[in-house]
């Protein structure tokens, strides 16, 4: 990869500012920046996401109860992943990867390194179980938690700025981002002032237009069993895809392609066969945002009668009723 880029031009641009601390010591506590805008973007979600839920008729705040298995997953995941398609940087000559005292080790996660695809899988695990233990359906869940997620990532893209890291090629754009030296992920022999594309506010602009569409298309289409989550899938990995594209850190190549160009490929894939699959399976409504035979846990909940539905092997679900008739209560219960 070749960069050409004049020092004078750079410097004469207007520029984004990288903030110059990343933390701050209250005592013997050290809070990270990048900490606190991952908290707040899964608060932000919690709360989207609860009352989505809500209005689709399930008992309030029972996502407090699917998160506690999920939001711990998807950190573990997000770690695990970041660090096996980062091994070099964990396993490489003089490193001391175990010891949870020494920077640059696998557990120092306040350093950065969590992955979003990786927290997607944990929290999928988390999920499934959780709603399997709230009586919730899955997909009912991954619809209201869609535009949620989304949003949460663009809060969590600027804990990336904070710590000035997975920023772009250099450039001549009057946006372009100062990051401090020295910084590992910068190329040799670049001038010292030198801009970046500022990859994270590119991604923080796309997840906050996405999040608007998915709640747009959701109203519009009536879209749910799992296809605001299809559409979320898609959005965001089709602009992962060019964000990736042009971030200089360090990644492993496989085929020519960063490992996440190759996630976020799957990710749209994945996206696409969900949305077809669940159009195909499913020609009505959700009848009820609980699993057959869970409905008494929210009070005024209509009983699934889809025999298209979900099945609880230890539950049946219930066929006194015709599909039109689910449709029709659903509506009623929006």
């Amino acid at each position: 990869m070749t960069f050409a880029l004049s020092s004078a031009a750079a410097g004469a641009l207007a520029s984004i500012p990288s903030p110059s601390i990343s933390y701050i010591d209250l005592g013997p506590l050290r809070i990270h920046f990048y900490a606190l805008c991952i908290i707040a973007g899964i608060i932000v979600a919690v709360f989207l996401t609860n009352a989505r839920l809500t209005r689709r008729g399930a008992e309030k705040w029972v996502v407090i109860d699917i998160c506690l298995l999920a939001v711990p997953l998807a950190i573990v995941f997000a770690r695990i992943y970041h660090v096996v398609t980062h091994l070099g940087f964990y396993f490489g000559p003089g490193s001391n990867p175990w010891n949870p005292l020494q920077p640059g080790s696998v557990w120092a996660i306040w350093e950065g390194g969590i992955a979003i695809y990786g927290a997607l899988i944990g929290g999928a695990i988390g999920a499934y179980l959780g709603c399997r233990w709230t009586g919730i359906r899955f997909w009912t869940f991954a619809d209201a938690l869609a535009p949620g997620l989304i949003i949460a990532q663009a809060m969590g893209r600027f804990g990336n700025w904070f710590n000035q890291e997975l920023f772009g090629q250099p450039t001549d754009l009057p946006w372009g981002l100062e990051i401090d030296r020295p910084n590992p992920a910068i190329p040799v022999g670049l001038p010292s002032d030198t801009l970046f594309q500022p990859t994270f506010l590119y991604e923080v602009i796309w997840n906050l237009l996405g999040a608007a569409v998915i709640l747009w298309a959701g109203k519009r289409f009536t879209l749910q069993w799992g296809k605001q989550f299809a559409l979320y899938l898609v959005w965001y990995s089709a602009g992962r895809i060019v964000w990736e594209s042009i971030r200089i850190d360090p990644s492993d190549i496989i085929l020519g392609l960063r490992t996440n160009v190759w996630a976020a490929i799957f990710g749209v894939v994945l996206g696409l066969v969900i949305f077809v699959v669940q159009s195909r399976r499913h020609l009505g409504l959700e009848p009820s945002p609980y699993m057959p035979g869970r409905e008494s846990k929210a009070p005024g909940a209509v009983e699934s009668t889809d025999p298209t539905d979900f099945v609880d092997v230890s539950e049946p679900p219930a066929t006194n009723d015709t599909v039109g008739t689910s449709a029709t209560s659903s509506l009623a219960t929006k």
